[in-house]
């Protein structure tokens, strides 16, 4: 962590919304006029899309298991490098992922490969991550430890199978039966090292579907906000009695359902976080010594 330089990290699993809370933090930079270094995640993947294929088909002749949620998919090392830098200089390497080709035409790049390796610019305000490993602890790597606000998105299991079946075949082009053989694929790496990052989070946000989803794999339509609540956990630090009842006055519809919990109508989950990490983002921002600058 760092008092000059702070990191923000949004992790999630594949298809689990952290775009959402994405949207929502872009909209606190630009109200409170915070210049921010975004990342991707998978820019850190170690191997571009050809290079997956082949490696995927290496392993499994081998029976060894290769994924993207797990170190051998991954630049474990390479991400804990750029958050360390940040966090001291306020400047590391970062690289882009070209999903396709309007990122093809932006980038100069082919779908499927990596941009070169360039320098963060000095004149950034914090680091803000969105991806799968966030919080990642695995060996000598403790992502988690570096970061000074880590934000948690994780579904019910059913609806993330729901939304990266949406998503994966909609959008990305895969058959149905592919996108089920990669949610088995991964399933090892998945209880190793994504769901571990939950418990070491400062706040999750948990989608949960008011439809039937019982069986993902035949659910045709993704819930929509309003067939859906958000549970919000507070890990650190813990809220007090005060801070929730208002908060249950801000939000309409909103249940306390534990010390560290609330649930919220899913159509508010974008005003809650908004409301909830402002406050949390300006106060990382009063430590660079330049509050004059923010109006939060």
């Amino acid at each position: 962590m760092s008092n000059k330089h702070p990191i923000i990290a949004v992790t999630g699993s594949s298809g689990a919304g952290t775009s959402t809370v994405k949207n929502a933090l872009e909209r606190i930079f630009q109200r409170i006029g915070a210049r921010a270094a975004f990342v991707a995640g998978d820019s850190f993947h170690r191997y571009n899309r050809v290079e997956m294929k082949e490696e995927l088909a290496k392993t499994k002749a081998e029976g060894v298991n290769l994924s993207h949620f797990g170190p051998e998919g991954n630049l474990f090392d390479k991400q804990l490098e750029l958050f360390q830098g940040y966090g001291r200089s306020g400047t590391g390497e970062r690289r882009q992922y070209i999903h396709d080709e309007a990122e093809a035409a932006l980038y100069g790049g082919e779908p499927g490969t990596f941009t070169e390796w360039e320098q963060i610019p000095q004149d950034t305000d914090l680091l803000f991550y969105e991806g799968l490993h966030g919080g990642v602890v695995a060996g000598d790597i403790d992502m988690a430890k570096e970061v000074d606000l880590l934000i948690g998105v994780c579904p019910t299991i059913n609806l993330e199978w729901v939304q990266k079946l949406r998503r994966d075949t909609h959008e990305r082009g895969y058959a149905p039966k592919d996108v089920m053989f990669t949610i088995y694929r991964r399933m090892y790496d998945y209880m190793t090292y994504i769901l571990p990052q939950f418990s070491v989070t400062h706040i999750n946000f948990q989608r949960i579907p008011l439809t039937d989803t019982s069986n993902p794999l035949c659910v045709t339509n993704v819930p929509t906000a309003d067939q859906s609540l958000v549970l919000i956990h507070f890990l650190k630090p813990k809220p007090s009695v005060e801070y929730k009842i208002n908060l249950k006055g801000l939000i309409d519809g909103t249940m306390i359902t534990g010390f560290n919990t609330l649930v919220i109508p899913g159509g508010k989950m974008m005003y809650a976080m908004e409301l909830i990490l402002i406050d949390r983002i300006v106060e990382l921002l009063k430590r660079r010594g330049q509050l004059a600058e923010f109006k939060g």
